[in-house]
C-alpha cells in the first residue's frame, strides 16, 4: 500500500457509508473533518440539524480482527458518551458485507420502551439492520411517525 493509502481508504469507506446511510435513511451525512485535529469525535456528522442517534466510527481494514473491533467499538462509546448519542461502529473486512456494533439499548429505545442497559452490551448485524433500526429510532423521536 502506498503511504497515506490507509487514510484515503478510511475516507473512502466513510464517503460510501454516507451515501448509503443517505439512500437508505434519507438523512444526509458528511465527513467530519474535525477529527483529525481532536481526539473523541465521530467520523460522520448530520449535515442539518436533526435528531441523528449515532455517533458513527467507520473502519475499512483488510481484516477486522475480534481484539480490533472491540477497540474500535470503545472508540465509538467515547465519542457517543461525549456527543450524548448512541455508539455505531461500522466497519467492513475485505471480501466481507458492511457490519455495524450496536448497543442493545438501540433495540429497547426502538421499540418505545424504556429501560437501560450498558454499551458495553452489543450486537453486530448487517448494514440493512441497522438502516432499519435508525429508521424506528428516527420514528421515535418524530413522535412515532414512519421515516
Amino acid at each position: 500500500m502506498k503511504q497515506g493509502g490507509g487514510r484515503a481508504k478510511g475516507a473512502a469507506f466513510e464517503r460510501e457509508v454516507a451515501g448509503l446511510i443517505e439512500a437508505e435513511t434519507g438523512v444526509r451525512l458528511r465527513r467530519n473533518l474535525t477529527q483529525y485535529q481532536e481526539r473523541g469525535l465521530c467520523d460522520l456528522v448530520p449535515t442539518e440539524e436533526c435528531a441523528w442517534p449515532w455517533a458513527v466510527e467507520c473502519k475499512r481494514y483488510a481484516e477486522a480482527r475480534p481484539g480490533m473491533i472491540d477497540a474500535w467499538y470503545r472508540q465509538a462509546c467515547d465519542a457517543a458518551q461525549a456527543l450524548g448519542q448512541l455508539p455505531a461502529l461500522i466497519y467492513k473486512s475485505d471480501r466481507r458485507p458492511i457490519m455495524v456494533r450496536l448497543p442493545l439499548v438501540a433495540f429497547i429505545i426502538m421499540s418505545g420502551a424504556d429501560g437501560a442497559c450498558s454499551w458495553k452490551r452489543c450486537a453486530d448485524v448487517s448494514f440493512e439492520d441497522f438502516c432499519y433500526v435508525t429508521r424506528e429510532l428516527l420514528a421515535v423521536e418524530m413522535g412515532g411517525k414512519s421515516v
